[in-house]
């Protein structure tokens, strides 16, 4: 039994979370199913959903089957109560595949590092234990969220991405930032992002300037935010040698 990761572009993997969960006992496929990796078609041996960031734009779905059959797995996961953690565009699949709704951002995107606030929710939710009620967060994001799936909740938002973090029942988690970053794929990340930084009129040397300002309080929940996915999204029962 593993936890099924879906990848979508070649520098983006699962960082500090896949380091975590594997350090916490678990096994991970990792598959890149807009390289050619094949999509399962069931869930049988899966232990559950990571599904991460990537280029791409959940409302062009029409273009990407890949991502039509990820978003199937999603409700399929979702519905078998199986672990579903989105990050970035991850969230947003869940957010669409649930019922909620994703557009393309009307003002600039949001990149950068940005301040995070816990929702009343959010700070009193098993989820952000350990996490400080303000604290940086990395952000990629040309798509946002506009209306949560039916049931969810708010846990976190920033000041141009108001449902930056959100539940949905008790185990599947969307995270737009980017907390699965270290410190080498942020700035992959942001090299890579040349025509986003453009048009928010950011340049590289202000987001190294941010990231040498932010990077030790938000590698630090970063990793608290790790470790309470790895302990309250995947049961323990289930847990495998990796």
């Amino acid at each position: 039994m593993a936890i099924l990761v879906f990848q979508h572009w070649p520098t983006g993997g699962p960082g500090r979370l896949g380091m975590t969960l594997r350090d916490h006992g678990f096994r991970l496929d990792i598959r890149f199913p807009a390289g050619g990796d094949a999509i399962p078609s069931d869930l049988d041996n899966v232990h559950g959903l990571v599904i991460l960031g990537g280029p791409q734009n959940v409302t062009d779905i029409g273009q990407y089957p890949w991502m039509q059959r990820e978003v199937e797995l999603i409700k399929a996961a979702h519905a078998k109560d199986l672990p579903v953690i989105g990050v970035c565009l991850g969230a947003q699949m869940i957010a669409h595949a649930l019922g909620g709704k994703v557009e393309a951002r009307t003002d600039k995107p949001a990149i950068g590092m940005f301040n995070m606030s816990l929702t009343a929710a959010g700070q009193t939710d098993t989820f952000m234990a350990g996490i400080a009620w303000n604290s940086p967060q990395s952000m990629a994001c040309g798509q946002q969220i506009t209306q949560l799936p039916p049931g969810a909740t708010l846990l976190a938002s920033t000041a141009n991405s108001k449902n930056a973090i959100f539940r949905v029942g008790m185990r599947t988690i969307a995270v737009l930032p980017h907390f699965e970053c270290d410190r080498a794929m942020l700035d992959e990340m942001y090299k890579a992002s040349a025509g986003e930084l453009s048009a928010a009129g950011v340049s590289m040397q202000d987001i190294q300037g941010q990231i040498e300002r932010d990077y030790p309080a938000f590698a630090r929940l970063s990793d608290r935010l790790c470790v309470n996915i790895a302990i309250y999204a995947f049961p323990l029962v289930k847990k495998v040698s990796a």
